[in-house]
């Protein structure tokens, strides 16, 4: 098996393929070599090379998904996913070098899981975990977890540390003083259901507290979510002054608005929970305009015993990797990105981010290789999902846009 996992025996030449790269789109043909990309464009298979014709069809980096809750092999695969970085957020968490080093090894060969470390031990907020030994295990990123670190003295010595390490750290932006058990956006649909509810303005609080520190610190930050208005507009200020600064989004956040909410759907409990129209559109804005890097799945399987409970007991989170590649299409559709900026949103940012040498159909990189028909319709189905729970806030939707084959290191997978 080697270090590498599965090795390529043979060459791969993939022709008549509509290249995705980051310039742009281009008619051609790929070559991949022991794992990785060794030609693109007017390049010939050679004697020996397996070939696959994609017949038209989009040749484009495979996914990178970065902060899932859970791995699932089969849904990643269907989705497109070739690596994703896992949050610490596990029973147990991802707070000792031991398990970072076990997640970082699990997934291979046909999957690549980057951990993140949890930041403080137990993810509870208050003593800083051990960051270093925890890096030098394989982890790829520090993260918060699915809450904020609400003690100031706490998060920037967390910074600090993280500067020095150069790791990015992900963060929660929701200030839980605020947020405290509420399960919805406060305005009309919440008041309505009698739900508990929290201002949406906790998120906008938490990035500014954040961004403070981060600045003092000198370190990088990751929101994870971004997804009101205000809390997009600090992003965006931070990114113009200078700041190491990243913003995510999960599709829901740009497909739904808290209407999803107004009949008890618990698959529309989400965390954090769906906003109003005007913070749908601004997100959508932050992603034509770059304040959005990266789109992830959040990928949060639940079973039914989890979600059939009332809204407010429900657990938050949906399946998402499946749907990942479909909805990022569908702003492609609806113009508000170009199919370039679609794979810099969903492979190579993220790439960046993780530090890895993926996430674009570039010479030398890893031959990590989705084939796309991005006009194939499809029903997302929450009873057929290949995930091992299919809670999605997408149940019945029709889309556009499945991957027909994909490569790892230029093995089929």
């Amino acid at each position: 098996m080697g270090g590498r996992g599965m090795k390529q025996s043979a060459p791969l030449t993939i022709v008549n393929a509509r290249l995705v790269r980051p310039d742009g789109l281009a008619n051609g043909n790929i070559r991949c070599v022991d794992g990785l990309i060794a030609a693109l464009g007017d390049v010939e298979p050679q004697d020996g090379d397996e070939t696959l014709d994609a017949r038209g069809k989009l040749a484009a980096p495979g996914l990178i998904d970065c902060g899932v809750f859970a791995i699932d092999k089969p849904a990643f695969h269907f989705g497109g996913i070739t690596r994703a970085a896992l949050m610490p957020d596990q029973s147990p968490p991802l707070d000792l070098p031991s398990r970072v080093s076990y997640i970082a090894k699990s997934g291979k060969p046909d999957l690549w899981v980057h951990p993140l470390a949890a930041a403080t031990r137990g993810l509870a907020g208050e003593a800083i975990a051990e960051l270093a030994l925890m890096r030098e295990a394989g982890a790829r990123g520090i993260a918060t977890g699915r809450r904020w670190i609400d003690q100031s003295g706490t998060m920037l010595r967390l910074l600090q540390y993280a500067a020095m390490l150069d790791l990015p750290v992900y963060v929660h932006a929701e200030d839980a003083g605020l947020t405290g058990d509420a399960v919805a956006t406060a305005g009309e649909y919440a008041t309505r259901s009698g739900l508990p509810s929290a201002p949406a303005e906790a998120e906008a609080i938490a990035i500014a507290r954040d961004l403070a520190l981060a600045r003092m610190a000198d370190a990088r930050i990751h929101f994870r979510q971004v997804t009101t208005r205000a809390g997009l507009a600090m992003v965006r200020q931070a990114k113009a002054a200078g700041a190491r600064v990243t913003a995510g989004v999960t599709p829901a956040h740009f497909m739904l608005s808290d209407l999803a909410t107004a009949d008890f759907r618990t698959f529309a409990r989400l965390s954090p929970p769906l906003r109003c129209e005007d913070d749908r559109q601004a997100v959508r804005e932050a992603i034509a305009d770059g304040t959005i890097d990266v789109v992830t799945s959040g990928h949060d399987p639940r079973g039914p015993e989890d979600k059939r409970l009332p809204f407010a007991d429900a657990a938050p989170g949906m399946a998402g990797a499946e749907t990942l590649l479909a909805m990022v299409l569908g702003l492609v559709r609806d113009e508000v990105i170009d199919l370039a900026r679609a794979f810099d949103l969903i492979a190579a940012a993220p790439a960046r981010l993780l530090g890895v040498n993926a996430g674009a159909l570039v010479q030398g990189q890893e031959a990590d290789i989705a084939i796309v028909d991005p006009d194939k319709p499809w029903i997302v189905r929450s009873d057929r999902m290949e995930a091992s729970a299919g809670n999605t806030p997408f149940d019945g939707q029709p889309v556009q846009g499945r991957v027909i084959a994909l490569f790892k290191g230029g093995v089929r997978v």
